[in-house]
């Protein structure tokens, strides 16, 4: 039997929790169809949690990041995400973690998974003609 707070680690098919010290997948059943923008940007949130798990510094700010990339997970799992919530959390995390260049690939991989769910909309200040 299962206490409580092993139920709450329970998570979807697919998904990475941690246990511990321990980093645990839970297998995909079969037959399921998934958004390939939404498993992506799930597999990169996995691994920045991973490695800023592993990371042996101690960051003022490591638990808004822990945060806001359990929030990018619950985000993809309940639908289609909004644009600019992704890129604000993209915006708390880099902040958060600061310049550690350890954690810099997996954070880009975050990034570059954020940016398949499309451009945020561009508002105000005169800048919709610039790149």
């Amino acid at each position: 039997m299962m206490s409580d707070d092993q139920m709450r680690l329970r998570v979807a098919p697919g998904a990475w929790s941690v246990e511990g010290a321990a980093v645990v997948e839970d297998r995909r059943v079969a037959g399921t169809e998934e958004n390939s923008r939404a498993t992506e940007l799930r597999r990169a949130v996995a691994r920045l949690r991973r490695e800023l798990a592993a990371h042996p510094a101690d960051l003022p700010d490591r638990a808004i990041a822990d945060d806001e990339l359990a929030a990018l997970d619950a985000m993809t799992r309940e639908g289609a995400p909004e644009v600019p919530r992704l890129r604000r959390s993209l915006l708390l995390i880099a902040g958060a973690l600061g310049s550690v260049s350890a954690l810099a690939p997996a954070l880009r991989g975050v990034r570059t998974a954020i940016d398949l769910f499309g451009d945020a909309p561009r508002t105000g200040g005169g800048a919709e003609g610039r790149v």
